[in-house]
């Protein structure tokens, strides 16, 4: 069985592209740190996967994945080779099947619609009663 599931944090913003044609297709791709279990003193702490999409997950990816988001990965691994420079060069990548999150999205600047208080209710702008259909 061929099935993978990662909780790390994207190494960079996904680079996303799309297939030329009648039906363009998304394709993300990022690099995933993932924390080792048994860190070495001196040695690495974390492995680098390259992480890729396609389709939906990818457009998911564009949509929703950012640098530093700490997120769960459920892929397959895929490998393969190619040449260079006359030498055949073996890779892993890891092709994601969904996403999820592990941490609450943090707000990167004020609400526009008014402000959180810390029991999770919005607080309701002045002036804002006139604008209700319901009044």
């Amino acid at each position: 069985m061929n099935d993978c599931k990662f909780s790390g944090r994207p190494t960079r913003d996904p680079e996303v592209r799309y297939t030329q044609g009648a039906d363009p297709i998304a394709i993300a791709r990022y690099t995933l740190a993932v924390e080792r279990k048994n860190k070495k003193e001196n040695g690495p702490q974390a492995d680098f996967l390259n992480i890729i999409a396609f389709g939906r997950t990818a457009e998911f990816v564009e949509k929703h994945i950012r640098k530093g988001m700490k997120i769960i990965v459920e892929c397959h691994a895929q490998s393969g080779s190619y040449e260079k420079d006359g030498k055949k060069v073996y890779y892993t990548e890891f092709v994601a099947d969904s996403h999820e999150f592990c941490e609450k999205k943090e707000q990167s600047g004020p609400d526009p619609a008014g402000q959180q208080d810390n029991d999770g209710f919005m607080n309701i702008p002045d002036g804002i009663d006139s604008e209700l259909p319901f009044n």
